[in-house]
């Protein structure tokens, strides 16, 4: 009578684990390669001039246009205490994306207008700048006390 040519299940098991070996040894080359993401830095240097839309209590919202390095619509929550002080949240929305950031800054008062100088950390961005990040940027202008318009300058690196 002949014999079966079927492998032993020993065969099978051998077959099956240098399969699964060989998929081990690729995998963390698959994974670095669709993880990888290439960052880019910019050197920010922006100016915006914004108009007051509300404001509630001591906050003024505002906005305007940004332009420099990157151009597009900027909003600013400015809202100032009584200690000389004021805190911000920046929102900048050029072509592909947005803007995030926080700022914090001393404030003077030098009769019709109030100046401010301080800095900004980029907390999150969307689109083309979705992984935004930046922190210690210079933050100043001025505020004009008759009508609340604020010019502002953004400035340092970022990285996305």
């Amino acid at each position: 009578m002949p014999q079966s040519h079927r492998k032993t299940p020993r065969a099978h098991v051998g077959a099956m684990l240098g399969f699964l070996l060989a998929l081990c040894a690729l995998a963390p080359a698959a994974s670095q390669a669709t993880s990888a993401t290439v960052s880019r830095t910019l050197n920010l240097n922006e100016n915006g001039r914004l108009r007051l839309t509300s404001h509630h209590g001591f906050t003024l919202n505002e906005r305007g246009s940004a332009s420099g390095t990157i151009h597009g619509t900027i909003y600013i929550h400015l809202t100032v205490s009584s200690t000389n002080h004021v805190s911000a949240e920046v929102n900048i929305y050029p072509s592909g994306g947005s803007l995030t950031g926080y700022a914090s800054a001393a404030y003077h008062v030098h009769g019709a207008t109030a100046s401010f100088n301080g800095t900004m950390n980029i907390a999150r961005g969307t689109g083309s700048y979705s992984h935004a990040r930046g922190s210690g940027l210079g933050f100043n202008g001025t505020i004009q006390r008759s009508n609340d318009a604020v010019n502002v300058s953004l400035s340092g690196r970022m990285s996305y």
